[in-house]
């Protein structure tokens, strides 16, 4: 596996492949690499001939009161990881690669980041777009892969491509879960035993409010009420959203006739969970 931490690095490497005839994945992380991570990258082996990670703990994208400063790290053994894998290059830049003295520019996405985790964590997703856009202007790859675990997140990205007429397919892939259905995220080793425990709720509470929606697709909105309150008097200690949502949209649905995600985020403790199921 090739480890490089400049952007001509980045960019020799990915041009060297394409006038090979090689086509190129890349999978933008911010470390503290688990299984889900891992699905991606076997993904891009099987689409593309050559997978890139990257692994950038974006600041731009965490707020104030946020957990840049705690989130999971552990680069040496993300490396591992990642070569036993088969990556075929490991993007590792740090804070002044990617933001140099003077940068001021960044990237504004549109109204479906407005709502959901985009009313919760102001300017998150303006982060988002911003670095997704430099990876995918520095790297050239022909396809992206993000996990629809991060559903909104998903499609910003898409819409933010699409807008720019950068050259690259978005591709999705499905959550990966626990066992008991937690869906894997860094932030999980936020969660005491106790907490862990608990975490996988959310999950069974959307599988069932999803059952509902589809035996009464007249009223989403009393079953969403519903799920939010079993998850409070479970022991969540707050629920920001339970919401059904058109799935190109993300516009609230008032009745069920059409493709739809069922998406929720809610907080135990002190770490916020998110997920969502499709209809």
């Amino acid at each position: 596996m090739i480890i490089v931490r400049t952007i001509d690095a980045l960019r020799a490497a990915a041009s060297s492949w394409r006038r090979a005839g090689k086509t190129v994945a890349l999978i933008p992380t911010m470390g503290a690499l688990h299984e889900g991570h891992l699905s991606l990258v076997r993904l891009g082996q099987i689409i593309c001939d050559q997978t890139i990670v990257t692994i950038f703990l974006n600041p731009f994208q965490f707020g104030k009161n946020e957990d840049l400063g705690s989130y999971p790290s552990n680069l040496a053994q993300d490396t591992e990881i990642l070569k036993v894998v088969g990556a075929d290059l490991l993007f590792t830049p740090d804070d002044k690669e990617m933001y140099p003295d003077g940068f001021s520019t960044g990237i504004i996405p549109g109204p479906v980041s407005k709502t959901l985790c985009g009313a919760f964590r102001p300017g998150h997703f303006r982060g988002v777009a911003t670095i997704v856009t430099k990876l995918l202007m520095q790297s050239q790859p022909d396809k992206a892969i993000f996990g629809e675990k991060d559903y909104q997140q998903l499609l910003v990205i898409r819409k933010i491509s699409s807008d720019l007429n950068i050259p690259v397919e978005i591709v999705s892939a499905p959550t990966e879960r626990e066992p008991d259905g937690l869906a894997l995220s860094s932030r999980n080793a936020y969660l005491s035993p106790s907490e862990r425990s608990l975490a996988p709720l959310l999950y069974r509470t959307l599988c069932r409010a999803a059952e509902e929606i589809k035996a009464h697709p007249e009223t989403p909105d009393e079953i969403c009420a519903r799920a939010d309150q079993e998850l409070r008097s479970s022991g969540f200690s707050s629920v920001d959203y339970v919401t059904l949502c058109d799935s190109e949209t993300l516009e609230n649905m008032q009745f069920y006739d059409r493709p739809a995600r069922l998406l929720a985020a809610a907080n135990i403790g002190k770490t916020r969970l998110i997920d969502n199921v499709q209809l």
